[in-house]
């Protein structure tokens, strides 16, 4: 019962954003004090958690089929959104301090990064019509819609290469990462779009521009937003976007950073393995992101779902979970010094 529930612990995420939107003083940072000093204390006293797990093919089978999984992502759906109007109404409605302004932003950012781009990255990996939608919608006020494209159909594809703007290389730092992830898989979804219209023998300008779709769409988003909230409301919703796609960047920074795909003889490059991809097997982070945290295993089958996904131990490891990761990432020095001896160490 416990593993069929655990996730609900993903949800302390928007529970700590609605403390912070509805508090005031340093306790609108709540978010950021639970996701970077809460959660980390807690995975270093708790440690790794079912590090040799393997599912047997009938527990895969009654996970797969347990719908629980599925309400469970949807339930961050109107959370978010609920969480996010209400936050940018007392941004733009309500004379705060600074610092205030700062908190409940940077919670609401998080609040998008976690419960919404990471949720659409799940969904957005699914055969079902209805989950890739959702997917879509959750990526709007992260303002990065583009990410559905250019994430299936680039990064899985070209992991762990100099092709791939989402794959950090050795001794780049994150800010440097940021941006060049974040401006070349702008283009590169551009690209694809571009590729897929052409396979099917489609006018740029048709209605299957699904990258001209996304730009419309966020433009009514935030029209909507500035109806509402007027120029602070607008601004604040840019803010918070920004803050949320930053985060998942930074977390694309730590996945793959200076792992490096062989190049083949023929031209191409070796087939993705689970060696290509950082794993962190911290029980908290691994819940609260839905186990994104087991990336090996999601990038050898991108459309396994997350309660079947597994560690792999001949990925890398690393030495603590994903939000101790991010903010060692923040300190370049301090993220190679402690990284960059594991990549050299490693046998691949």
């Amino acid at each position: 019962m416990f593993d069929d529930f655990k996730y609900l612990f993903a949800y302390t995420v928007p529970l700590a954003t609605f403390f912070s939107i509805f508090s005031d003083g340093i306790l609108t940072f709540i978010t950021p004090i639970y996701t970077f000093i809460f959660i980390p204390t807690l995975e270093a006293i708790l440690k790794e958690w079912e590090s040799n797990i393997i599912y047997s093919e009938n527990q895969i089978q009654n996970k797969l089929t347990n719908k629980i999984f599925d309400y469970l992502l949807y339930g961050n759906i109107p959370m978010v959104f609920i969480l996010l109007i209400s936050g940018i109404y007392i941004l733009s409605n309500n004379s705060l301090m600074t610092y205030e302004a700062i908190g409940i932003s940077l919670s609401l950012g998080i609040l998008l990064a976690t419960n919404a781009i990471n949720v659409a990255h799940e969904l957005g990996h699914r055969k079902s019509i209805l989950d890739r939608t959702l997917s879509k919608i959750l990526l709007i006020p992260c303002l990065y819609m583009h990410f559905y494209l250019e994430h299936n159909f680039g990064h899985h594809k070209n992991v762990a290469t100099p092709k791939d703007p989402a794959t950090s290389k050795y001794n780049q730092t994150v800010y440097s990462f940021w941006i060049t992830s974040v401006f070349n898989q702008y283009l590169n979804a551009w690209k694809i779009q571009k590729d897929i219209l052409t396979r099917s023998k489609k006018d740029f300008f048709s209605f299957q521009n699904e990258m001209i779709w996304y730009h419309l769409i966020q433009f009514v988003y935030l029209s909507l937003i500035y109806s509402l909230f007027g120029l602070n409301g607008l601004i604040y919703a840019v803010i918070t976007g920004i803050i949320s796609f930053l985060f998942l960047e930074t977390i694309n920074y730590i996945e793959h950073y200076g792992l490096v795909r062989k190049k083949l003889p023929t031209g191409r490059y070796e087939r993705v393995q689970t060696h290509h991809s950082w794993n962190s097997n911290h029980i908290i982070g691994r819940i609260v992101l839905y186990e994104l945290t087991r990336h090996s295993d999601h990038h050898y089958k991108s459309s396994k779902k997350y309660q079947v996904l597994e560690n792999r131990e001949s990925s890398p490891q690393l030495p603590y979970g994903y939000p101790t990761s991010i903010l060692l990432s923040l300190f370049p020095p301090l993220w190679f010094k402690i990284i960059n001896p594991r990549l050299k160490n490693l046998n691949v």
